[in-house]
């Protein structure tokens, strides 16, 4: 699975300022935690005053979800991207299991508030969200069914196994630290391995 850098693809939609905000607010979140964090930390990390933060965004839970969105157009685009590059529904969990987790591992920072902080958005906004979600869990989902289909795999519940294959993908990102010995590739490898045994593939 091919990777894709959120920073980069917030750059291509946001101006240079607005960008520094995004990152200045990434660390913060995961430096001290959503509620923790105010605007003028945020505005401080990105080199400018805090009323500076009010010409891009409206608060630091737009902030926020703008990372949440951006990095769920990630995952799932990763993911339906592996699964329609694939010869097998065998070869598509590997490749979406191993993937998703390695990218986990890579940007664990920002994986931890893509992934866990998204609860202290509003309800539009988790709306948003959690539609991405169900989107993610769809492509997995269907692979699958597909592997049911063709014999590959031996799954009586589809969509608890999808949430476990997820849940052992995303949960990375919060265990993960550098200076483990298990490198990401390693840990992505695995990961895909994990899966396989789950659907108890043929």
């Amino acid at each position: 699975m091919s990777d894709a850098s959120l920073m980069t693809r917030l750059a291509e939609t946001n101006s240079d300022a607005a960008l520094r905000l995004m990152e200045a607010a990434a660390n913060a979140f995961a430096e001290k935690g959503f509620p923790a964090t105010t605007t003028r930390d945020i505005a401080s990390r990105a080199g400018l005053s805090p009323a500076g933060v009010y010409v891009h965004f409206s608060s630091k839970e737009e902030l926020l979800f703008q990372l949440s969105k951006h990095g769920h157009e990630i995952a799932r685009d990763l993911l339906a991207e592996a699964a329609s590059a694939a010869n097998s529904p065998t070869e598509a969990l590997r490749d979406i299991a191993s993937g998703f987790a390695q990218w986990h591992a890579e940007h664990y920072v920002m994986g931890r508030i893509v992934q866990f902080e998204f609860r202290h958005l509003t309800d539009e906004h988790r709306d948003v969200v959690l539609n991405l979600r169900k989107e993610i869990d769809r492509v997995v989902r269907t692979v699958l069914a597909d592997g049911v289909a063709t014999g590959e795999f031996d799954v009586d519940d589809v969509p608890g196994t999808a949430l476990a294959i997820l849940s052992l993908a995303v949960d990375v990102a919060r265990w993960y630290s550098p200076e483990i010995t298990r490198t990401p590739e390693v840990i992505g490898r695995s990961t895909g391995d994990f899966a396989l045994r789950l659907v108890r593939a043929h």
